[in-house]
């Protein structure tokens, strides 16, 4: 049919159709790019050359006892100095023990464990590459602070989820002082709440202000699906510049304690209590030499409940958590007031104390 047509168009004194005329559609220049555009533009140039891609690798053998090495994970990390350090989330290298980075410049290299901090989501790694092998390849961060951020800000987090390397998101700060729990199950205080996309392998990533400065490392979503729906969290930069010192230079968190080891938080919640039971106090340590006492056995074999704290500094204790959480904000050598309940079986009593600070062994 359709050739029959064509035919009968093309005979003498037919009068052909022809198609209609195609017009181009113009191409409208468009104008510059507005001022906060290009602000971003350039604030991602920078800040994304200080930003890596990290898998983690299992390695072990298999049943002919061959080498395997298993990718189990990939996320994103920040370059902290000129050495070669990368600071990232504890769960984002947990889950394998051999580990490599990809750099801005897209060149990958082995990294090796420097120390972790579990309870505070946070790991740092280093390039095991010389320093004139990572001459031009390496771009430590801006460091800012948290102490100053206000709700409503504007703030950028730059990652790899889902393995899309180099990925921008923006957004506001949404609260602050926020509590999350960490791998360890301790809650991470002060943490902040933003709705920049953050998505599985964004974790370890950089949240940066409009300056470029770094004010937080992101570190969990909230999500029923587990994927972003606006609420996500970041370690605030002021723990971190704390903390990854201490890594640094000791391999671990040097935190300051009591002097003594304390009760699960079960034992007190059988007798509908609330504190930490102290179970032992170090001979010869700041705790014993402030006073308090710990659980001991009667002579008749019963059971004598040591001291429980209550309050630290005036702050209201409920739990190991609660006090552990209050302890690392202090420094060692710091004097703490302690707020205890004595006898809490027999004649129950308030006793304040004052007790300086140890390094905790």
């Amino acid at each position: 049919m359709l050739q029959n047509w064509i035919m009968s168009r093309g005979r003498i004194g037919a009068n052909p159709i022809l198609p209609p005329a195609i017009e181009t559609v113009p191409v409208i220049p468009r104008g510059n790019l507005a001022e906060d555009e290009r602000s971003t533009i350039e604030l991602f140039r920078q800040s994304s050359k200080s930003v890596v891609y990290i898998t983690s690798i299992e390695v072990g053998r298999d049943l002919q006892f061959n080498m395997l090495e298993v990718p189990r994970g990939t996320g994103t990390g920040v370059v902290w100095d000129q050495q070669g350090h990368i600071v990232t989330n504890f769960h984002v290298v947990g889950i394998g023990n051999r580990w490599r980075v990809t750099l801005s410049d897209q060149s990958t290299w082995n990294a090796e464990p420097v120390g972790f901090a579990a309870d505070k989501e946070l790991a740092v790694l280093r390039l095991e590459a010389t320093p004139e092998q990572l001459s031009g390849r390496i771009f430590p961060i801006q460091i800012g602070t948290s102490r100053d951020l206000e709700v409503g800000q504007k703030v950028f987090a730059i990652g790899n989820p889902f393995g899309l390397d180099q990925t921008l998101t923006t957004g506001v700060i949404s609260g602050l002082e926020r509590q999350i729990k960490s791998e360890s199950g301790r809650t991470i205080d002060g943490v902040i709440q933003t709705d920049a996309a953050i998505n599985p392998g964004n974790s370890g990533g950089p949240l940066i202000d409009s300056s470029g400065r770094l004010i937080g490392v992101n570190t969990a979503i909230y999500s029923p699906s587990g994927a972003s729906v606006g609420i996500g969290f970041a370690i605030p930069v002021d723990t971190l510049s704390r903390f990854v010192p201490q890594i640094l230079k000791h391999g671990e968190v040097i935190r300051p304690g009591l002097g003594i080891t304390y009760a699960p938080d079960a034992i007190l919640r059988r007798l509908g209590l609330k504190g930490v039971l102290v179970a032992t106090v170090r001979r010869g340590g700041p705790a014993e030499e402030a006073g308090l006492v710990p659980t001991r056995r009667a002579k008749d074999g019963d059971i004598l409940l040591g001291d429980i704290i209550s309050k630290i500094d005036d702050r209201v204790v409920t739990s190991v958590d609660d006090m552990l959480t209050i302890l690392d904000a202090k420094e060692i050598g710091q004097s703490v007031e302690l707020l205890v309940i004595r006898d809490v079986l027999e004649a129950p009593r308030e006793v304040k104390l004052s007790v300086r600070l140890q390094q905790l062994e």
